[in-house]
């Protein structure tokens, strides 16, 4: 039945308080621009990677990602900006890459954006997590895209739906 805020066992602070490690409610933000391109937390998180360990191989290990995999997302982000956001010096053992100017800027533009749709959905997402019920279990954390985040409805909300 669940869905309501009663009888779930649990008070509203507790269910409240219980977001505060690293499960945590979060926002997710993605920038989809009009002809298709994206921007959002992985690019930005390989960029940091990046600017902290000089070397795309070493970010790429250090946030569990392939170098392939990282090596794609960088060219995408070369090729999607008019301006490099990294730039290559072949030959430099361990310190090869560097973040450039631009890099820097996408980083903090896209971080400045997270911390406002933060402070501007605070009180949303307390009174959503607060409404969870405590019956309710996922069988995965799927993301947008996902096959399993896109798989048909079934049960009773399939019905109403349909």
């Amino acid at each position: 039945m669940g869905g309501g805020t009663g009888g779930s066992g649990r008070s509203k602070e507790s269910r409240g308080k219980e977001g505060q490690g690293r499960d945590a409610t979060r926002l997710f933000l993605r920038v989809d621009f009009a002809d298709g391109r994206r921007l959002g937390p992985g690019k930005i998180k390989l960029l940091e990677a990046i600017r902290e360990h000089r070397s795309i191989l070493a970010a790429a290990k250090a946030i569990g990602m392939s170098y392939r995999r990282a090596w794609l997302l960088v060219d995408e982000l070369d090729r999607m900006f008019e301006q490099r956001v990294i730039v290559t010096f072949p030959g430099r053992r361990g310190a090869g890459t560097e973040v450039t100017a631009f890099g820097e800027r996408v980083i903090a533009l896209y971080r400045a954006m997270e911390r406002q749709a933060a402070k501007a959905t605070s009180g949303a997402l307390d009174e959503l997590t607060s409404a969870l019920s405590a019956d309710y279990h996922p069988k995965s954390h799927a993301e947008p895209g996902d096959p399993e985040a896109d798989a048909p409805l079934s049960g009773p909300v399939a019905k109403q739906a349909g």
